[in-house]
């Protein structure tokens, strides 16, 4: 048995007082449609000093039980309270059959959004009943209903009351509830669960795929929803599901036993149990199992990698991916790694350098930003990581096929040290140019000519081991010279501050130098901001406020586990999963209240995550050699 659902659109505005609205000619609030956006007439309810107003709408009962109600609520205050009746008599609180209070501090801040609110009752079929609410802000402040901007025909019968103007008055549209919300009509569907203010700063909150395509999670529809576990199906609030079928253009809300979706979660926790989820329970099993999945989703069939699933992300960069392979080859899923880095290897350009970035269809760049010397570095250091974890059966003969691209890369890299052993001046992972030699570029170079000579030597190319072990030698010896007295600061002049890169030179890029752990715990100290995470360096032109970034927190929290100071490293890596979103995705950024910003998930810190889980676990990951 059910209530005949009555939709009623009502906002619920509990802070704006009716001095900000004034009067019109006769005496009455002005015309205020709470929900703009939308075709219905609706009511707004705001704050208005000790003066008593309400609103209600009246029903029918179909059925014998009410379970709940919904109401649209739009909050700028912080807390508050909104009480909910159902009443025989319109204008009688001692006829309520069913009451409840929700509280606006549980809703996590000002916000917007449809309210659920649980309302159990005996109703009689065929009677009249009122939906009853009234809110007040935390100074018990009354509120009152304004009018619509325009009148809805045929709508429900509703009313407004307003001591002040003599009690209960026509409505001239719509109120919002749902009676007994089913399917659709419960929040989180199409449309969102009451959202927080807060969850909006961040751009998505997750990513739905079928393998080939996928949709980000817009924020709003993220509250109150879940993953299915081990799958990139949502469970909604409503107890449905949402999936991106195979070939569809769009998402989907389906039963919760859908054969579609059921068959999505299957396929995607048997690749899951093909390689392996490091983190041995709670938070970081949680956060592995996540990272692996959203990872997974933005590779793409042809092997590029996005950096996150929205526009200005949604292309794929050396650096980014080269991490992703690596986290990939140690967790076991060798195709994905082997896929990211033959895509690398196609996207070189002539003089082996790589642009910054690249479309995702492999086309070339998408714009004129510079491009960045680091990626030569990356690359070899990400198909070594591979060719360590790779089964050995056909590892050697696939090597084969990246080497072109390795020995270009490592040619170029050589081939552009100066008389200090030290790279050009060059935009690091800051996307941001420096006028002198910088860290960010030149311990990833180091481990990259290891890595490569390492890897030529395994293939018996002797004469470029010998060449590119050459170089490395140069470089190390420039970056000792220069880099190391300073404490690895992000340029050689010392003019710029310092830089989470210096954790570069650590395991599993660089043998430790020694002095790096001091350097470390001085770079650490100054970049760590009041909400727990670091920004990417102190230069005195960055522009990062007290923003922090998880890639550059995770830096350390890599080098620490991979350096015998286990504790340091779980400490740091435990502060940025415990950043991870509502669903339990990680974000790029975190704003100065340590909630989730910019883009969710991204690809580079799912990696990084995964990589320091694995050295905590006790896997040692290994380092380019220095020959």
């Amino acid at each position: 048995m059910r209530i005949r659902s009555v939709l009623l659109a009502t906002a619920l505005l509990a802070t704006l007082s009716p001095a900000a609205y004034g009067r019109d000619a006769a005496g009455r609030p002005p015309s205020f449609d709470g929900q703009p956006a939308h075709d219905v007439a609706l009511y707004g309810i705001a704050g208005s000093g000790t003066t008593g107003h309400a609103g209600a709408q009246e029903f029918v009962s179909d059925g014998s039980r009410l379970t709940r109600v919904s109401l649209y609520l739009s909050s700028r205050a912080g807390s508050g309270k909104v009480d909910v009746q159902v009443r025989g008599v319109r204008d009688d609180p001692a006829s309520a059959v069913a009451a409840a209070r929700v509280e606006l501090k549980g809703l996590g801040g000002p916000g917007a959004g449809w309210v659920e609110v649980p309302l159990g009752a005996a109703l009689r079929p065929g009677v009249t009943y009122y939906l009853y609410a009234q809110a007040a802000t935390a100074g018990e402040q009354q509120v009152v209903w304004h009018g619509t901007r325009a009148a809805s025909p045929g709508s429900p019968a509703a009313a407004q009351y307003d001591e002040e103007l003599g009690g209960w008055q026509e409505a001239r549209g719509r109120l919002a509830f749902y009676v007994n919300p089913e399917g659709g009509e419960r929040c989180g569907e199409t449309e969102t669960c009451y959202v927080p203010d807060t969850v909006r700063i961040a751009r998505t909150a997750g990513l739905l795929t079928d393998g080939r395509s996928v949709e980000a999670v817009d924020p709003a529809f993220a509250v109150g929803a879940r993953y299915v576990e081990g799958s990139n199906v949502l469970a909604l609030p409503s107890g449905r599901w949402r999936y991106l079928p195979s070939g569809a253009a769009k998402s989907r809300v389906v039963a919760a036993d859908d054969p579609g979706a059921l068959a999505q979660i299957a396929e995607s926790r048997r690749w899951l149990a093909s390689g392996r989820v490091p983190g041995s329970a709670g938070a970081r099993r949680a956060g592995a199992e996540r990272a692996l999945l959203s990872m997974r989703a933005l590779l793409r069939p042809n092997g590029a990698f996005a950096a996150a699933w929205y526009p200005f992300w949604d292309f794929s960069w050396p650096r980014d991916s080269a991490f992703a392979a690596a986290a990939f080859a140690h967790t076991g899923h060798d195709e994905e790694a082997y896929r990211i880095l033959r895509y690398n290897a196609a996207t070189q350009r002539a003089d082996g350098t790589w642009e910054a970035r690249t479309r995702l269809d492999g086309s070339g760049p998408p714009d004129t930003r510079t491009w960045q010397l680091d990626a030569n570095g990356w690359v070899p250091w990400a198909t070594w990581q591979w060719y360590r974890a790779a089964p050995a059966a056909d590892r050697e003969e696939r090597l084969r096929a990246l080497y072109p691209a390795i020995a270009r890369a490592a040619d170029h890299t050589s081939g552009s040290l100066d008389a200090e052993g030290l790279p050009p001046a060059s935009p690091d992972y800051w996307e941001l140019p420096t006028g002198t030699a910088n860290i960010g570029t030149a311990a990833p170079l180091l481990a990259g000519l290891n890595a490569a000579a390492d890897l030529a030597a395994g293939l018996g190319r002797a004469d470029d081991a010998r060449r590119w072990a050459q170089a490395a030698g140069r470089l190390e010896a420039g970056i000792a010279k220069r880099f190391a007295p300073l404490g690895y600061p992000r340029t050689v002049d010392g003019l710029h501050g310092r830089d989470s890169a210096a954790a570069f030179m650590a395991p599993p890029f660089n043998t430790a130098p020694a002095g790096l752990s001091a350097a470390l715990d001085d770079t650490y100290r100054a970049l760590l901001r009041p909400n727990g995470g670091l920004i990417p360096g102190n230069d005195p032109d960055a522009p990062w406020g007290n923003v922090s970034w998880t890639a550059s927190t995770s830096f350390f929290a890599l080098a620490w586990s991979a350096t015998g100071r286990r504790d340091e490293g779980g400490a740091v890596l435990d502060w940025v999963l415990s950043r991870r979103n509502l669903l339990g995705e990680l974000p790029e950024t975190v704003d100065e209240q340590g909630l989730p910003k910019a883009v969710v998930p991204l690809g580079w810190t799912d990696a990084l995550v995964l990589l320091t889980l694995l050295q905590q676990d006790g896997t040692t990951l290994p380092t380019p050699p220095r020959r």
